[in-house]
């Protein structure tokens, strides 16, 4: 297959365009290594390729501090989906464990991934994801061509009589990502038939496959209205402890940020490899079969430490805005989607949280991310993400080789209508992060008919004119004795001032 070159060189990233397509081969290659350079420059090289950030009007303040604070998560809409949630993986975990079909999965244990346990969920607690580790023997993967380190085939290292055969090609050492799935669905599906909740409540159901999706997705529904209320990615992983591969072995570009132990510590962790394909058409059969590295578990430790000190975020006195930026951006992006559904269907939240940590890893001093510079903060990052899609490059965090903007994965018309829009909402004052009303409740409940009741006759007392005469003489008596009663007590008392 073509190796598309990630990014095209602009005259904005310094330099001349190059006359020849020799010339431009050779500046492609080079740009995401000077991208990566530029974002380590420290903040004065990231000012020097960032979009200008126009000057925050006070009205524009409000509406980012506003939006700021509807995004947050209820507590009792948390509280419920947590629970079932909880509920759900745990009975899984047991089906699993007990099965006698596929032992190859009962030696499983759980970790959970995702924006609501990286505590950067906007609007809802409607979206989770749980990842399976599974248990191999020792492991050997070969780098795809083409997908610069983010794609592999992943084999065992000699061949076995262990479980996981069940799962191997005909060589007998390569796992097969497609049985994999196959599995999963399968046993998910059997539990899902066992698995009950409390009568009422809703029950889950397993959604239809998607072919590039790695999850086996379940969701939870309501028992009237067949509404869904929130949903589970179960994602299977293989786990690697023996040491990252080579494209991502220099380990996330941390030292200013989180510090060198910080990224010693995170290359001592097992990488996992999940089902996932490229998403091109026509693949090959090795590409039908290849897993996608995945560093969720990383990803989830620095949003959990993501401060320059320890203290960050420990008390009210060291908060920090970092996490309501990315809220915000991932606000932006949902409205940008449903706006225009279809342009920008290439565009996630993962394009946010990779500008995100590159924002994060040059402006790194927690003086920098104070709650009063939520506004400052939030489109400073804006403008950085809007000038990784005008360059048409945004390096993955962990696989720096590869480019999320490129063009294989994000076309040219889509990103570039990205950048407009993108533009447009910054110059006219993000009308899309207008404050909207409250989201409906996680406890879905339908609204009920009108219900007339019926009065008897006997139970209705008419109030004719001599009723209201007796309640205005009840009131006039009242007050009257209450006023008695008031004179009295001054005359004795001023009887008994004179008689002292």
């Amino acid at each position: 297959m073509k190796r598309i070159s990630p990014v095209k060189k602009l005259k904005a990233a310094g330099g001349d365009a190059p006359d020849s397509p020799a010339q431009q081969e050779n500046a492609d290659k080079n740009l995401p290594q000077r991208k990566k350079q530029a974002w380590n420059k420290g903040e004065s090289g990231a000012e020097s390729m960032a979009v200008e950030v126009l000057p925050i009007s006070p009205d524009l303040d409000r509406l980012i501090r506003q939006r700021g604070r509807d995004l947050r998560l209820r507590q009792v809409e948390r509280q419920h989906a947590v629970k079932l949630v909880n509920t759900l993986v745990t009975n899984l975990q047991k089906f699993l464990k007990d099965n006698k079909e596929q032992p190859f999965f009962r030696d499983m244990s759980v970790l959970t991934t995702g924006s609501y346990y990286e505590l950067v969920k906007i609007n809802k607690p409607n979206e989770f994801d749980i990842m399976l580790k599974l248990k191999t023997p020792r492991l050997a993967w070969t780098e795809l061509k083409d997908y610069n380190g983010l794609f592999y085939t992943v084999s065992l290292t000699r061949r076995t009589r262990s479980e996981i055969r069940s799962f191997l090609l005909e060589d007998e050492l390569t796992i097969s990502s497609s049985k994999i799935m196959k599995e999963m669905h399968f046993l998910v599906r059997k539990f899902v038939t066992t698995h009950q909740e409390s009568a009422g409540e809703g029950h889950w159901v397993v959604c239809k496959r998607r072919l590039n999706s790695p999850a086996v997705t379940l969701a939870f529904v309501s028992e009237n209205e067949r509404e869904e209320i929130l949903s589970v990615d179960i994602v299977p992983a293989l786990e690697v402890p023996q040491g990252w591969p080579q494209a991502a072995r220099a380990g996330p570009v941390v030292d200013k940020w989180l510090g060198k132990n910080a990224r010693r510590k995170f290359l001592s962790q097992p990488v996992y490899f999940v089902p996932k394909r490229p998403k091109q058409r026509n693949l090959s059969d090795v590409e039908k079969e290849s897993w996608r590295i995945s560093f969720s578990h990383i990803e989830k430790e620095m949003m959990k430490y993501h401060g320059n000190k320890k203290t960050c975020c420990e008390g009210r006195t060291n908060e920090c805005c970092r996490k309501l930026c990315l809220r915000l951006l991932k606000c932006l992006f949902e409205g940008l989607k449903e706006t225009h559904q279809g342009k920008l269907s290439s565009l996630c939240s993962y394009h946010g949280k990779t500008v995100f940590f590159h924002h994060l890893s040059v402006r790194c001093e927690d003086s920098l991310w104070t709650p009063g510079q939520l506004s400052d903060c939030f489109m400073k990052l804006l403008g950085d993400f809007e000038n990784a899609a005008q360059l048409g490059s945004l390096p993955h965090f962990f696989v720096p080789d590869f480019n999320l903007f490129s063009p294989a994965v994000f076309s040219k018309r889509s990103r570039l209508f990205l950048v407009e829009v993108l533009r447009n909402q910054r110059e006219s004052g993000l009308p899309l992060l207008q404050v909207q009303r409250s989201p409906p409740a996680l406890f879905y409940t339908p609204a009920l008919p009108p219900q007339i009741e019926e009065i008897s006759a006997e139970a209705v007392t008419p109030l004719n004119h001599d009723t209201m005469t007796f309640q205005t003489s009840s009131f006039t008596y009242s007050y009257m004795t209450l006023a008695c009663v008031i004179v009295f007590m001054a005359i004795g008392c001023v009887f008994r001032a004179l008689v002292q």
